[in-house]
């Protein structure tokens, strides 16, 4: 795949991409007045769902265009510039790191040693994913098909929103108490979304040039025969403890 840059696309990513649905949070537990860094945290989206349960949330991204949409829709938040790897930011400062939809970006043994620097004692790593799920007949499948036809390079199709691959980085790293959970949902998106969604992806106009975005965009318009649709997609999520 070609260089990826999720700043190409900042405003469709904040207009179009479905945040972690609230049940996530319901799964993490009281984080009230928890110090909360979000790594990768783009437009905002999982340290928005932190701040609105009661934390005390500071994002982190290396894309200024993504921060700015970011401060936009969430001005009690604190986003800084910067990467998973090396944060620049003080030891033991935080109860919890997150990591949304965004841990396969990260050189995993630096990132996960960086988020044990930066974690108290006891205090916990949660990567997260919200994946849409391509099973057969779906919109998905369709969507998946056409990113292939325009960007035959692209490694993300086919997936099942599961990445037994983080457990063991964690692990490696010494995080303990490791836990997983996951459960399906089903996101409601009109035609127009759904286009916005997949144009903010890796494979579509993160990665490609413009006029094969456009021609992308006409043609997976035409490809879908309803006004609104129902996407299947899949919340996983791997929570661990530092020593």
């Amino acid at each position: 795949m070609s260089t990826v840059d999720f700043g190409r696309t900042a405003q469709d990513y904040a207009r179009h991409r479905a945040g972690f649905p609230p049940a996530l949070m319901d799964r993490l537990g009281d984080v009230t007045g928890r110090t909360v860094l979000d790594l990768g945290t783009g437009t905002g989206s999982l340290a928005r769902l932190f701040a609105a349960r009661g934390a005390i949330v500071t994002g982190l991204d290396p894309s200024e265009e993504l921060l700015e949409q970011a401060r936009r829709s969430s001005p009690g938040i604190t986003y800084l510039q910067g990467t998973a790897e090396r944060t620049g930011l003080p030891d033991a400062a935080f109860d919890v790191v997150s990591a949304g939809q965004c841990w396969h970006w990260f050189r995993a043994d630096e990132a996960a040693a960086e988020v044990r620097r930066l974690l108290r004692p006891g205090g916990r790593i949660v990567i997260a994913h919200f994946d849409w799920l391509p099973l057969p007949g779906t919109v998905v499948e369709t969507t998946e098909r056409l990113i292939l036809a325009h960007n035959p390079s692209w490694r993300l199709a086919g997936g099942t929103g599961m990445y037994p691959r983080w457990l063991t980085d964690l692990r490696v790293a010494g995080f303990r108490d490791v836990e997983t959970f996951s459960f399906d949902v089903d996101v409601p998106y009109s035609r127009e979304d759904w286009v916005g969604r997949i144009r903010a992806s890796a494979g579509v106009a993160a990665s490609l040039p413009a006029p094969t975005v456009e021609r992308f965009s006409a043609e997976l318009t035409a490809l879908i025969p309803s006004a609104e649709l129902t996407v299947p997609h899949r919340v996983w999520a791997v929570v661990a403890r530092a020593d």
